[in-house]
């Protein structure tokens, strides 16, 4: 459809350009260093094959061609990486922040590090995978989790996206895991700190605060939330402590919230489903919610109280 009237089209766009004036906190025009959400997801997926050599590849690798095929990614990423994480010091400021005096140096330090840390990320996601084999039994192999489950691919992203967030990378590590909440519905913020053979089962509305501590062996499944019990002061509130702290091999079942900075759930406790936690909880501590009272109707009869049962251990109904 094409404009039929000259003056209505140009009324319209005097009118988005007043608004362009009006709200310039929603513009991004004049911006050359501006960061590419699509490069960003590139580089992402560029790196997963590297921690995950062989998965996600087009071609095939076999011992011969991996040193050169290392060789050339490793190359591509830290160029492409360093180019994003220059754009992302100016792009990225908060309100009190200074771009480094030489950006590109510091970008170039930067994305070095990052990649002399895919070992230790490595060794991380090993546990991880392992984790998530040995937890769910519906598991066929490692493998599977790896091409499949929507755990490993959001820890997996995570893994990534906190290096980055560690060596000070505005922007970026959150454009990534966003991206994999995207996918999978599973939100773990690249400040959180996570321990290693991370299982989340299942996982979609899970939820990770920024600044959540979770130790080694620790299993959460769907719906689970790890937030802050209030946000209402805003930015007085950011590097404070707001999330829990989850010690080694805690299990939290689906739906559950544990909130706050000063909540600390024991080592080897399990905290059931759809439970409200705001408090601390003892190591080794079963926590759950009294079941409700089931009542089922048929023919005319109405069963009476679970806790109200025969001699031989049926439910009692009555007329």
């Amino acid at each position: 459809m094409s404009w039929n009237d000259e003056k209505e089209l140009s009324g319209l766009v005097g009118e988005i350009l007043k608004s362009y004036d009006q709200y310039p906190l929603i513009n991004n025009i004049g911006v050359k260093d501006r960061l590419n959400q699509s490069e960003i997801i590139g580089l992402l997926q560029e790196i997963r094959c590297l921690v995950f050599p062989g998965f996600f590849e087009s071609r095939h690798l076999n011992s011969t061609s991996v040193p050169y095929h290392l060789g050339e990614t490793l190359e591509d990423i830290q160029y492409r990486l360093q180019h994003q994480i220059v754009m992302a010091f100016h792009h990225g400021l908060d309100p009190i922040g200074e771009c480094p005096a030489e950006p590109e140096k510091e970008a170039e330090r930067i994305s070095k590090e990052f990649l002399s840390g895919i070992p230790k990320i490595r060794s991380l996601l090993a546990t991880d995978v392992q984790a998530a084999y040995d937890g769910d039994p519906a598991a066929f192999n490692t493998d599977e989790t790896i091409f499949s489950y929507p755990g490993v691919f959001a820890i997996s992203v995570n893994r990534i996206a906190h290096e980055l967030h560690v060596l000070g990378v505005p922007m970026i590590p959150r454009m990534m895991t966003e991206y994999a909440h995207n996918l999978t519905g599973i939100d773990i913020h690249p400040g959180a700190t996570i321990g290693t053979y991370f299982f989340i089962d299942h996982g979609t509305g899970v939820v990770v605060g920024e600044t959540t501590e979770i130790g080694s062996g620790v299993k959460i499944y769907q719906g689970v939330t790890l937030g802050a019990l209030s946000t209402r002061g805003g930015q007085s509130l950011r590097h404070k402590k707001r999330h829990p702290t989850l010690e080694d091999n805690v299990t939290v079942y689906s739906g559950a919230s544990i909130l706050g900075g000063e909540t600390v759930i024991g080592e080897g406790a399990v905290i059931g489903s759809n439970v409200f936690i705001t408090s601390s909880v003892p190591k080794g501590t079963k926590v759950s919610i009294k079941n409700p009272d089931l009542q089922f109707k048929e023919s005319g009869r109405k069963q009476a109280p679970v806790t109200e049962l025969d001699q031989e251990g049926f439910r009692k109904w009555e007329e």
